[in-house]
């Protein structure tokens, strides 16, 4: 019999508080949450850091944090200590804040984290009450249970989930203004497995302004790289237009700040949800011009120029999850790259449509927006030059288009698409590139393209 998991569950249970390692985000997080009334002890292998931090000195240099640690070292509620295991029988909470550096391959260097960790699970063989491993530190999706939970297993002796428990709260301090960071943060984060523990660990911020987020560990440990790429991301973008706008002679500054203005689709959630490729008349054909403009100009725009390929890669994505299960009989549900429209022009599902049939694969379409009778002009000659036969595919209604077929690919977001999964055998599978039925009741022939 599994006996049931406990940890602190009560606002008040939380009275001490472990910081393993001492360097930015140790000292940063120590010193915060001796002020937010907590008794915090510090460790590190570095005696210089723990007599630093014991002087009442801070070991990192930024504005505020050096008064910061000689109030709370002054008033008690702050020391440290080379020794993991008192650190640990005093403490409730341990806060596991080392360092994750690159190898030269871009791997990450765990060792320093498996350490701590093998030293914090022998401190906590001879502790009677649960213990509460937080880690802190930035490591990829898949640590804490393939590498954290492992190591304290292995030197605890005890099992996850009974004589401890661990949980992911990543950090999103920025070098230079990191305790306005702490009391001001967009949100707090906290990966678990466990209710109770993650009630511990929220505890901590009780006074802490914002939201907290409860998700399950692997999301959590996402959740940081996702923020960070997309930083650099964002930083990239805007060195490059801003190289582009240096050779023509254009106000780089001017342009971002008149961008920044647009909160409804630039600087907002806009586009940032999972999905199918991007297509349609303006966002290819712009990209294409404007990485045309920039080789003319010796300007090399990596970004903007592997925009277009990261999209061709996602097409492929695609491709290969639909026929990876040797599917011939392929019904198509949306056609236009966006629903509501009729525009065919460099949509991805026409790219998708022309591989598949390419592949020999047998195609039925429906898209009630899509018809001979009401498609003109230029959008009418690109669907007919793309897929000259396209009349043939395409059928009125979702059950003559779904009847035979061996894979219903839902193209778009049509909200008629989601009526759909009670008509299907059960045999027959589901690829969602749009992620429609992402929140419905799952089949075991049900695959999305990014979930």
């Amino acid at each position: 019999m599994t006996s049931k998991p406990t940890a602190p569950n009560t606002n008040d249970s939380v009275r001490t508080i472990s910081v393993f390692g001492l360097g930015y985000v140790g000292c940063v997080s120590a010193a915060c949450f001796a002020k937010e009334g907590f008794t915090v002890i510090g460790v590190d292998v570095s005696e210089t850091k723990v007599a630093t931090v014991n002087r009442g000195e801070a070991t990192i240099v930024e504005e505020g944090i050096s008064d910061l640690v000689r109030e709370h070292v002054h008033a008690g509620r702050l020391s440290a200590r080379t020794d993991v295991a008192s650190a640990i029988q005093e403490s409730q909470v341990s806060l596991v804040c080392v360092g994750t550096p690159s190898r030269e391959n871009g791997s990450l260097d765990l060792s320093y984290v498996e350490r701590v960790c093998e030293d914090i699970g022998g401190a906590m063989a001879s502790k009677s009450e649960p213990h509460i491993v937080v880690l802190r530190s930035t490591v990829l999706p898949g640590t804490i249970h393939d590498v954290v939970i492992p190591a304290l297993e292995r030197s605890s002796g005890k099992k996850a989930g009974t004589g401890f428990h661990v949980c992911s709260n990543p950090e999103f301090l920025r070098e230079g203004s990191s305790i306005k960071d702490f009391y001001n943060p967009p949100f707090t984060l906290i990966g678990a497995d466990d209710p109770l523990a993650a009630a511990a660990v929220a505890s901590l911020y009780r006074d802490v302004p914002g939201q907290v987020h409860v998700v399950p560990i692997r999301e959590a440990e996402m959740v940081k790289y996702a923020c960070n790429c997309f930083h650099g991301v964002k930083v990239g973008f805007a060195n490059e237009i801003g190289a582009i706008c240096k050779a023509l002679g254009v106000d780089s500054h001017g342009v971002m700040r008149i961008f920044c203005e647009d909160t409804k689709l630039n600087i907002s959630p806009a586009y940032l949800r999972p999905g199918f490729a991007f297509g349609g008349s303006c966002l290819p054909k712009d990209l294409r011009a404007v990485s045309y403009r920039a080789r003319q100009l010796d300007v090399d725009v990596p970004i903007l120029s592997g925009t277009l390929q990261s999209n061709e890669r996602h097409i492929d994505r695609a491709f290969r999850l639909i026929t990876q299960k040797g599917t011939r009989r392929i019904a198509l549900l949306g056609l236009a790259f966006k629903a509501g429209t009729d525009d065919l022009r460099e949509s991805p599902l026409v790219t998708l449509v022309e591989r598949l049939i390419g592949k020999g694969a047998q195609i039925t379409i429906f898209d009630r927006d899509v018809s001979r009778a009401r498609i003109m002009g230029t959008n009418r000659e690109y669907i007919e030059r793309e897929i000259p036969h396209i009349w043939e595919l395409m059928r009125g209604s979702i059950e003559e288009t779904v009847t035979d077929a061996e894979c219903v690919v839902i193209g778009n977001g049509s909200a008629e698409f989601l009526e759909v999964l009670p008509r299907l055998r059960p045999e027959q599978r589901v690829v969602d590139l749009v992620g429609a039925m992402r929140d419905s009741p799952m089949r075991s022939e049900y695959a999305g393209i990014a979930w």
